[in-house]
């Protein structure tokens, strides 16, 4: 009977197709591209890229599949709040001041929060949320958080509050996704709220249940 060499290394594990392991290996969509083409065309008009580097950077940005491929193609072009595409994971903190997060960014599945007598605003209507379940790890002292969320989104704080107002307005009971505020919060405040809808939305709404 052959018995198998025992130095041989065991092969690693199969990698399963579509499985994320960074926010950076998330799928571009066509909207995404058109973004980072908006912002290598105004670069091109004010002398930032010369014409080859933009015809260059412009057929990468057609073929990148990936968020992170596309970051990399502006990330020279402005600073960090300007990005047509954020795709920065680090924790979310403010001392004495404010601090906001909106446009195209990758909301990752838990997001740390430090609010230390200040404000954390975080704006999640042109937002990917890596998941469904995203979870807020929150740490408020005298701080304030303000979430502004799509249509279809949930916000539950499970988290421990002390002397902290809350203001989850127009929060939708649905199965969509959800947005858990956890950790703990002091002396604080935390508001959540949908756009408003205009008034021909409201008027549509109200005749499809009429029917």
């Amino acid at each position: 009977m052959d018995v198998p060499p025992r130095d041989r290394e065991p092969r690693p594990a199969a990698r399963k197709p579509g499985k994320v392991t960074s926010v950076r290996d998330l799928r571009a969509s066509d909207a995404d591209r058109e973004r980072v083409v908006a912002v290598l065309g105004e670069a091109v008009a004010d002398g930032r890229l010369t014409p080859d580097e933009h015809a260059d950077r412009v057929s990468r940005a057609y073929a990148a599949r990936t968020l992170g491929e596309l970051t990399g193609l502006t990330g020279d072009l402005g600073p960090e709040e300007s990005q047509p595409i954020l795709v920065d994971d680090r924790p979310v903190s403010v001392l004495f001041g404010r601090t906001r997060r909106d446009g195209r960014w990758v909301v990752p599945v838990r997001l740390p929060l430090l609010a230390l007598f200040g404000t954390v605003e975080l704006d999640l209507r042109e937002a990917v949320l890596q998941r469904r379940h995203i979870v807020v790890e929150s740490m408020v002292l005298g701080g304030r958080i303000r979430l502004l969320v799509p249509e279809g989104v949930r916000v539950d704080v499970t988290g421990r509050t002390i002397l902290t107002a809350r203001d989850l307005r127009d929060r939708p009971v649905t199965d969509g996704p959800t947005i858990e505020v956890g950790g703990t919060m002091i002396f604080g405040s935390i508001r959540a709220q949908a756009p408003r809808r205009t008034l021909r939305a409201r008027v549509r709404g109200r005749l499809g249940r009429k029917r």
